[in-house]
């Protein structure tokens, strides 16, 4: 039986731990090629001996003689720094997953891009922040792009090869956070303690606070704007407190198609390792019964701001994604420091959005420099404050 290979970036995060449980279960069907962290050189070396990797790579070099003296003895290649997070993913593999968390997975997923590769894309910035930039070097490079957003995935699921010409709309469902029944009041002094603990699904704390100011949705609804090209008009966004139902597509003759499945981020990271077939997880099978019902409403724009502005993003293209990406990254630090009230953070992002309005990038660079220029003005507003 021929083995497919694997490349993971990201590998100690939660989508890493996720998609490591799935090649655990089948084993013998999955080379492991390259492993990639941050700064976690312990837990890296653990991965590496046990899945047999060809490398192991820590973004932090100065984790990197940690990550040598923990493999050494085994074969396994270390490395470190951002230009070995860009060999690796050049290294061939059938499926790279791209799991590293902001702008320091924009290189190494553009590199997977640029051999002509089948990404698993778990890195919002890739398309929030690099959106034009990104799908244009797919088109040129003939790669693909298998969403692994429970979101993007059931939309990629429920399009299953129609044309976008028959796709009357998209419409993304969210949980509507921990805060979603919360006045403006209440939401004034929402703490960070609360805002973390997500109702549904188990995620990390930056994540989890977007999911409570429903900027993940907002996000979200960028990242489908440039996977699924059916126009921002055609985009929906409505609540459903129950994360049972992950996206739904209309289409032109009234049919509407729903993926549902378990709040579980193995049943999309399955859909992408196995595309186009199937395989099995050892998620429970959905009990409708046992849920009772499944409820959906819209989302309001006065409390949670976010949908609004990240579609006026949208809407100005890909600088101003770009902006709105990384004031919304240095607000929520800010929160989670103490340092800003939980509904500053839209108000913090939308008065950078006014003050900085550069030019479009035009290459992964310009998204960078673009991106840690943001980040420096945020960090102005957020003293000026």
């Amino acid at each position: 039986m021929t083995r497919r290979s694997l490349t993971l970036l990201g590998a100690t995060g939660s989508i890493g731990a996720s998609t490591l449980d799935l090649i655990r279960r089948e084993r013998d069907k999955w080379r492991v090629v390259a492993l990639t962290a941050n700064g976690n050189a312990g837990e890296l070396a653990k991965l590496a001996r046990e899945f047999g990797a060809e490398v192991a790579v820590v973004a932090n070099e100065a984790a990197l003689p940690a990550l040598r003296e923990a493999l050494a003895g085994s074969g396994i290649e270390a490395a470190g720094g951002a230009a070995a997070l860009v060999e690796a993913a050049q290294r061939p593999a059938d499926i790279t997953v791209a799991a590293i968390v902001g702008c320091a997975g924009l290189a190494p997923t553009m590199a997977a891009i640029e051999q002509g590769r089948t990404i698993a894309l778990a890195n919002k910035e890739a398309l929030v922040a690099a959106g034009e930039v990104m799908t244009a070097a797919v088109a040129r490079h003939g790669a693909t792009l298998l969403p692994t957003d429970s979101e993007h995935n059931a939309i990629f699921q429920c399009l299953a090869g129609n044309s976008y010409d028959h796709v009357r709309s998209i419409t993304l469902t969210a949980s509507g956070g921990p805060f979603r029944d919360w006045s403006l009041d209440q939401l004034a002094t929402a703490t960070p303690e609360q805002a973390v603990k997500h109702p549904n699904w188990s995620m990390g704390a930056k994540i989890s606070v977007d999911s409570a100011t429903m900027f993940n949705k907002g996000l979200e609804l960028i990242e489908a704007h440039h996977l699924f090209p059916v126009g921002l008009e055609r985009l929906r966004i409505i609540v459903h407190p129950q994360s049972v139902v992950h996206s739904m597509v209309e289409y032109r003759d009234g049919s509407t198609l729903a993926q549902l499945g378990p709040s579980d981020m193995r049943v999309p990271i399955a859909s992408c390792l196995a595309w186009p077939e199937r395989m099995d997880t050892p998620c429970a099978p959905l009990d409708l019964a046992a849920l009772g019902e499944l409820t959906f409403r819209a989302p309001d724009e006065v409390r949670f701001p976010a949908t609004r502005l990240c579609r006026e993003a949208a809407e100005a293209g890909g600088a101003a994604t770009a902006v709105l990406n990384a004031a919304n990254e240095v607000a929520v630090a800010a929160f989670l420091a103490g340092h800003l009230p939980f509904t500053r953070i839209a108000v913090m992002v939308e008065e950078l959005m006014a003050r900085y309005v550069p030019a479009n990038p035009v290459s992964l660079g310009d998204v960078i420099a673009l991106d840690a220029e943001a980040r420096v003005r945020a960090r102005a507003l957020l003293e000026l404050a």
